[in-house]
């Protein structure tokens, strides 16, 4: 059987004796597309919430101040 030694430093990968450059990237946040709000049925008082059927953000009577809680207030 045959070891593998790995060491690093900064962007450099050493694996037995070898050295290249890697590049390292990790997957984003799964969700919203954070620029795509949909406000154009927001009305006052309009709280922000995620639409999975359009993958969206929205603001719109859906959720307000005023429904959210029956006799809350914010």
């Amino acid at each position: 059987m045959t070891s593998v030694n790995i060491t690093t430093n900064k962007n450099t990968v050493t694996v037995n004796g070898e050295t290249s450059v890697v590049t390292v990237s990790t997957q984003g946040p799964q969700g919203a597309n954070a620029s795509i709000v949909d406000v154009d049925n927001a009305v006052n008082r309009s709280i922000v919430y995620y639409d999975s059927t359009t993958s969206s953000l929205k603001a719109d009577t859906t959720w307000t101040t005023s429904n959210l809680v029956d006799g809350g207030n914010f």
